[in-house]
Parts: structure tokens; C-alpha cells; sequence
């Protein structure tokens, strides 16, 4: 008779802080928990059972390597944006890109916005521009919030055009970085 562990019984919270402290019993609860239901997700997308079992190696692989530094207030919704960035990835590089993009539950699974990941997201991001020097600060707003062109913000600004596109440019190079430390939302970018 297989023992059943406790583990099935904890909570996604409590199973993130027993990862973070390096329990792989934890980890392979949250593997059993999610791997099918992530599969199924990515399945209903790419329709290739080899893509959808690699999609979900690589993102244990990295969410066990980043364990330590996991930000995460909803696991499960983060497991499926996890999925829908690496599928994206996947699709902007297939050669089957065009057949995956004509399918209709593509369309509707990824064109559906998830109100907790984007929600997620622009906490990641205001957390990162909140570290930014504040030149740098006012020109990611202007950019991305106000959205404005470089041109506009150099003149606002009074600098150069080059001086606005080479500040994005390491802003945005600082920005992979940091959503690599503390989301897959790397996967997209």
C-alpha cells in the first residue's frame, strides 16, 4: 500500500516556502500538482506532444533553479503564464507558425488576458522602475506609460534623440535581467 505525503494536503503558500528552503518533495508535489494542467494548456496551442513536453522540462528546470528568488503570489496563474510566454517563444521561432496561429483555441487562450498576470507584471515593473535612477525613471514613463515617441521625450526633456533610445535601450536590457530573476515572464521578452 502506496503511503500518500502530506505534501498533497499543503497549500500552493506553504509549498513555495518549503521550495525556497530547497524541499524537492515540495517541488514534486507542484510538479504533480500543475505538469498535466500545464501540458493540456500548452497542448491545446501547439499541438505537438514533443514542444508541449519540453515547454513544461524547461520551466521546472527553471523554477527549480530559481527557487530562492521566487516572487509569486498565485502559483497556479503563474505556471500557465509560464507556459503562455514560452509557447509564445516557441511559435515566434516555429516553422509551423503560421498553421499554430490559424487555430482557433490559440486565439482565444492567448488573446484572453488574464487580469492576475497582467496585474503581476506591472507590480514586477513598477517594482524595477522604482530602482532606476530617476532620468532613467522619467524617460521608461514617458515611453511606456505616456507613450511617448523618443522625440518627444528629448525634447521634454531637452536631450538628445540618441541620448532617449540609448537610455531605453540599457532600461529595457535591465529589464529582461530583472524579470529573469523574478518571473518567467523572460520567456516573452
Amino acid at each position: 500500500m502506496t503511503e500518500v505525503s502530506p505534501y498533497t494536503d499543503y497549500s500552493d503558500e506553504v509549498l513555495i516556502d518549503l521550495l525556497k528552503k530547497d524541499d524537492s518533495k515540495a517541488f514534486s508535489t507542484i510538479y504533480d500538482r500543475y505538469a498535466s494542467l500545464m501540458y493540456q494548456f500548452a497542448y491545446n496551442i501547439l499541438q505537438d506532444e514533443e514542444e508541449c513536453t519540453d515547454v513544461i522540462q524547461d520551466i521546472f528546470v527553471w523554477f527549480w533553479t530559481n527557487r530562492r528568488h521566487l516572487k509569486i503570489s498565485k502559483l497556479k496563474g503563474y505556471l500557465i503564464a509560464a507556459v503562455k510566454y514560452r509557447v509564445l517563444r516557441i511559435i515566434s521561432t516555429s516553422r509551423r507558425r503560421e498553421a499554430i496561429l490559424n487555430t482557433v483555441p490559440f486565439q482565444e487562450v492567448l488573446l484572453i488576458e488574464d487580469p492576475l498576470e497582467i496585474k503581476e507584471l506591472k507590480l514586477i515593473i513598477a517594482e524595477f522602475v522604482n530602482t532606476l535612477p530617476p532620468k532613467a525613471q522619467k524617460i521608461f514613463r514617458l515611453s511606456r506609460e505616456q507613450y511617448k515617441t523618443n522625440k518627444e521625450i528629448a525634447t521634454e526633456m531637452n536631450i538628445s534623440e540618441k541620448t532617449v533610445e540609448n537610455h531605453m535601450t540599457s532600461i529595457l536590457k535591465k529589464l529582461r535581467t530583472y524579470l529573469g530573476k523574478n518571473s518567467f515572464l523572460i520567456f516573452l521578452m
